[in-house]
């Protein structure tokens, strides 16, 4: 989610499991939307993104206890380096009865897409059954709801002869980019024909900080804390088991910040920094100009050209949110705010790998004794993470525990017209 006053862009990448002919996506949106204002995006870039911001994994290395006692600076490192279908012929006589209307019918990319309006929840609901859409039982309720509100309903299926002609063989990511003074992410109708709990990713980019939820919590996800060896192995399998404790723990209803990074830099990055071609195709509509857009308060009243400008800051902070929801749990729609906190924040979770070279001097021992006990903290804290048990932790940490290669060094097991704003934004 791109977002700068009321100017927003929405790219939204889905896993979707099945056969692309029964792909469809119903969104709600605040207006009806020009073909201009639909883009099909790079998948590229929002991996990119993702790799950018994903927790991860921190190692350092503690020094020779030796060295480091002969020449009198006796230190633990404190800060480290992280390592890294088809075209549909409605009877318009039908559609009015309904009280169902085609505001707007484009096909961008491979997609065809429609903006209906609508009068009533179950006029809508029969009208998309009616057309082939997969609606699941209980969706008028939702419907209804977003009606209320006077939005309008944006609706996506795969142009398959268009696929083809591209030849593209996945989904590749909708944009749409809209002006609204809500700044919100409708959830409630993915929620009605889903197998289980969602799992939801929200990069939101903006200028000025961080963006949190304003009607659920937004808490942090824990970070910099000391886990095993072992977990550099399986730090995918230790994740997902640390996000579902975490998950559980808050009650199921939270949110969580993952990373909130000014993206002129990193310190540093788990992948490369992002390009501003990439970050113009996401949506970024600011980056590569020196002008205002329009419609942004002291702005010019056309759109500008694009007017690139090397060298300077990206004027981009992003901030990453997971979200794993049910209707239980999330009865409202995420309602976000951008906050003017630019504070950086980064999952991430550290391995400190003790010396295993030959040595013996009178610091040896001492270090001995604080491998020991840092070990015991390390199991103790994955338990914590994670909910696994303490004797797996042990058995998994086996060999990890000979921390020196020396004999007699194991430590033994641990304890624990005019323009559009939009118009220019996807330009070459």
């Amino acid at each position: 989610m791109v977002r700068d006053e009321d100017h927003t862009v929405l790219t939204m990448a889905s896993d979707f499991k099945g056969e692309p002919e029964e792909f469809a996506l119903v969104v709600p949106v605040p207006t009806v939307l020009e073909k201009g204002q639909i883009h099909v995006g790079d998948p590229k870039a929002v991996d990119h993104l993702d790799a950018y911001t994903a927790p991860r994994l921190v190692e350092y290395f503690d020094p020779d206890p030796c060295q480091v006692y002969a020449m009198q600076k006796m230190s633990a490192l404190r800060n480290a380096a992280p390592m890294a279908s088809g075209r549909v012929e409605s009877d318009a006589r039908r559609d009015r009865s309904l009280g169902v209307h085609v505001e707007a019918r484009y096909t961008v990319g491979e997609y065809d897409i429609l903006i209906l309006s609508a009068k009533e929840s179950g006029g809508l609901e029969t009208w998309l059954r009616i057309h082939d859409y997969r609606v699941p039982a209980g969706a008028s309720r939702v419907l209804a709801s977003y009606l209320r509100q006077g939005m309008k309903f944006f609706v996506a299926r795969v142009n398959l002869e268009e696929q083809a002609k591209l030849g593209y063989s996945y989904l590749r990511p909708l944009q749409m980019a809209f002006d609204s003074p809500k700044f919100m992410l409708p959830l409630r109708l993915g929620m009605v024909n889903a197998d289980g709990p969602q799992e939801l990713f929200v990069y939101a980019l903006t200028r000025n900080g961080r963006v949190e939820t304003t009607n659920y919590r937004t808490i942090k996800l824990p970070s910099d804390a000391e886990i095993p060896e072992f977990v550099k192995e399986d730090f995918p399998r230790f994740y997902k088991d640390m996000f579902a404790e975490q998950h559980e723990r808050a009650g199921g209803d939270a949110v969580f910040l993952e990373y909130a990074w000014d993206m002129a830099w990193c310190d540093p990055c788990a992948a490369d920094p992002m390009s501003r071609e990439e970050l113009a195709g996401l949506g970024v509509f600011w980056i590569n100009t020196g002008i205002v857009p329009p419609g942004r308060r002291g702005g010019p009243g056309i759109a500008p050209q694009f007017m690139p400008t090397p060298g300077n800051p990206q004027e981009v902070f992003v901030t990453r949110l997971h979200v794993r929801y049910d209707a239980a749990h999330f009865p409202e729609d995420l309602v976000f705010q951008e906050t003017g906190d630019k504070t950086n924040f980064q999952g991430r979770f550290v391995i400190r790998h003790p010396f295993r070279g030959q040595g013996e001097c009178e610091a040896m021992d001492a270090y001995r004794g604080q491998v020991r006990e840092r070990r015991a903290k390390e199991a103790e804290t994955l338990a914590d993470l994670t909910g696994w048990s303490m004797r797996r932790i042990r058995q998994q940490m086996g060999g990890d525990a000979a921390w020196s290669a020396a004999p007699g060094n194991a430590p033994g097991p641990a304890k624990g017209e005019r323009r559009k704003w939009w118009d220019w934004m996807w330009k070459k």
